[in-house]
């Protein structure tokens, strides 16, 4: 039984820039919904929502509208950069971060809607400024909720299919991940190479969600809000 260590490799790279992208977005925006009232505030959360819903399909739909080179955003790239993204890795990280950015931002929001407001208020009575208070407040109170969100979305970037499939194609070495691999080999009739990867998928998923349930789980200690 050959495992493509390969298609292991690129899911592994994928999924790091994909959780790297929400760790940046996916908190910034889940403060700014959890601290701001304006108005289509929960339409922007329902847009940001979406990804977990929709048909991974329809999703690779929209991206490729946005980044195919007939798009606005690829249209640019190529005129002005010279910059194909379809059929690449980084189109496969783009599909991997839009699907899993709902995993990250929602579990952000909650978090930093249960930082107690009285330590915050207290913080800028003493003079902290806004972005002072963020990093040394808000963030260390909801860093639990952050991390396992940022688990279950590597978790799901790892699997991400659908999307990938309709952006970055199936280009081995190039764009094949593992869950297309295994699906190339399903396709193929090559059964043993097809168990090997499913069995290799589950085990790096199971140990991801076991770490996320473990963080979700676990009481704070005084030292973690210290």
């Amino acid at each position: 039984m050959a495992l493509d260590w390969t298609a292991l490799w690129l899911s592994l790279k994928v999924a790091g820039w994909a959780t790297a992208i929400n760790l940046v977005l996916g908190v910034a925006l889940g403060a700014l919904l959890a601290r701001r009232r304006f108005p289509g505030r929960e339409l922007l959360d329902t847009l940001l929502t979406l990804p977990m819903v929709l048909p991974p399909t329809v999703l690779g739909y929209y991206l490729l509208v946005v980044i195919g080179r007939n798009g606005p955003l690829g249209a640019w790239l190529q005129s002005t950069f010279g910059i194909n993204l379809v059929f690449t890795w980084q189109a496969a990280v783009i599909a991997a971060a839009v699907a899993s950015l709902p995993l990250v931002f929602k579990p952000a929001r909650a978090s930093f809607e249960a930082v107690d407001g009285q330590l915050e208020q207290a913080a800028r009575t003493l003079g902290v400024s806004e972005f002072a208070l963020f990093l040394r407040v808000s963030l260390p109170l909801a860093w639990r909720g952050i991390l396992a969100g940022l688990l279950l979305a590597f978790a799901r970037s790892m699997g991400e299919f659908g999307a990938t499939l309709m952006v970055a194609g199936s280009i081995p070495g190039r764009t094949q991940t593992l869950s297309i691999a295994i699906y190339e080999a399903v396709q193929a009739g090559q059964d043993s190479k097809a168990n090997g990867l499913v069995i290799l998928t589950s085990v790096v998923c199971i140990v991801i969600l076991l770490a996320a349930a473990r963080l979700v789980g676990r009481r704070p200690e005084p030292r973690d809000v210290a």
